[in-house]
């Protein structure tokens, strides 16, 4: 399957989809059921919830897509390590989603405890932050070092979040606190478990062979190949490896809650082949 599959004869529009996004359950700046409004206003076909390390925004947005008639791809973007990288795992078309969020929860717990040492090592340099304005700033989503940003801005400590993670929260910097690792054998177990296939969202420059080889073997799914910050080589390599590994593509927009550019829903225009690829895909997974 070609990174133009999908293309239909030249004046008749493709469906389109947009399998990566994000919603207030994490660090996403709208509720689950806008980014479904928005969804059907850029006529896709169908659209994924993937907030990061949760699966709590799919019941509101299931709700909104059903009542839109949209189709709702449930899913969760896990951070995960193939060694001592950080790697973004999509699993996409999760069947079993509250099974998938309790045991999130856990990694969940220990997001609010790194919180709790980030605020802390703040609080030691003098910065007068409470973990109670970082939850605030996380409005009840999973919470990471994006909200302890907002609240630093929040507070007047920094002007932007660029200078919240130069100053303190980068790695490498004073108040930077190492996320507890999740192997990425296991987040490809845990997601096949709950019925989903795994992905690998915007590999980019490391998105090549001797990387993407082992994880095969782990029974990795697919390659995210269309992403905002992949350039034209980058996904023609990655379709090509998609390819050679027998792996399915996807793609979409990693929308956050921008309204311009290739970032607004629906923005990368990834063939609805794609998404039926996945299908036959995920039919495989729970026959087998």
């Amino acid at each position: 399957m070609s990174a133009d599959a999908g293309v239909l004869t030249p004046g008749v529009a493709a469906p389109t989809v947009d399998l990566h996004s994000h919603s207030t359950a994490s660090d996403g700046a709208h509720p689950p059921a806008v980014g479904v409004e928005l969804a059907v206003k850029a006529g896709l076909a169908a659209f994924a919830l993937t907030d990061h390390d949760t699966l709590a925004g799919i019941p509101e947005a299931q709700a909104a897509a059903d009542a839109a008639g949209l189709r709702l791809v449930p899913g969760v973007e896990l951070s995960v390590h193939q060694d001592a990288t950080e790697v973004p795992l999509l699993g996409l078309h999760i069947r079993d989603v509250s099974a998938l969020q309790s045991r999130l929860e856990v990694y969940r717990d220990r997001r609010v405890a790194r919180a709790e040492e980030i605020v802390g090592k703040l609080r030691a340099m003098g910065v007068e932050l409470t973990v109670a304005q970082v939850l605030e700033a996380a409005g009840g989503g999973a919470v990471g070092r994006p909200h302890v940003a907002r609240a630093l801005i929040a507070g007047g400590h920094v002007k932007d979040s660029r200078e919240a993670f130069d100053r303190y929260l980068g790695a490498g910097k004073p108040a930077y606190v190492e996320k507890e690792r999740l192997d990425i054998a296991e987040g490809i177990a845990i997601v096949h478990e709950a019925g989903g296939i795994a992905v690998i969202a915007h590999p980019g420059a490391e998105g090549r062979r001797e990387r993407i080889e082992p994880l095969v073997a782990l029974g990795l799914d697919g390659l995210e190949v269309r992403h905002p910050s992949h350039s034209s080589e980058d996904i023609k390599r990655i379709m090509a490896l998609a390819e050679f590994f027998g792996l399915v593509p996807s793609g979409g927009s990693d929308w956050h809650g921008a309204q311009h550019g290739t970032r607004v829903l629906g923005g990368m225009q990834v063939p609805q082949a794609w998404l039926d690829a996945q299908d036959v895909r995920v039919a495989a997974r729970r026959a087998g």
